[in-house]
């Protein structure tokens, strides 16, 4: 029932990121996908990680940031991966079609820019430690009642 209720929720109240999901994973159709509590997984050969709705893309942990790779082992770094992305279709299923200005785009930024990857690695700063990453590893851990 939960899952049904999630993936309900997602092509309606998370509609925009959930359409904008389905355009990539249909960009992706030819990687490995499974479900995980409900969402639609795909890993893929990029080094970051994403989530749009229903649909996470998940980082090949060989390529992943360096940062990543020392908080976590190699073993647990997609399962880790996993729990954080899973957190962020939570943070879309509270806000709605907020999610993308106010969660997706700030993430973006703060993960891909230069300015923001330098700073994280001058200053020893996690990439979890800024607000939309932190928020989406506390409601992964509780939502999924696991610990990262």
């Amino acid at each position: 029932m939960k899952t049904v209720f999630y993936v309900i929720c997602q092509c309606t109240w998370g509609v925009l990121q959930t359409l904008l999901g389905a355009f990539f994973f249909l960009a992706h159709i030819g990687e490995k996908h499974y479900f995980y509590h409900g969402a639609i997984v795909t890993g893929w050969s990029y080094p970051n990680s994403a989530s749009l709705g229903l649909f996470l893309f998940i980082a090949d942990p060989q390529k992943s940031d360096k940062k990543e790779k020392k908080n976590s082992s190699l073993d647990k770094l997609p399962e880790r991966l996993l729990l954080h992305e899973y957190g962020h279709t939570i943070q879309s299923l509270i806000l709605g079609p907020l999610y993308l200005p106010f969660i997706a785009l700030p993430s973006a930024l703060w993960c891909s820019l230069p300015y923001y990857k330098k700073k994280r690695e001058r200053k020893g700063i996690s990439y979890y430690s800024f607000f939309p990453e932190k928020w989406a590893d506390r409601l992964g851990e509780k939502v999924l009642e696991k610990s990262l």
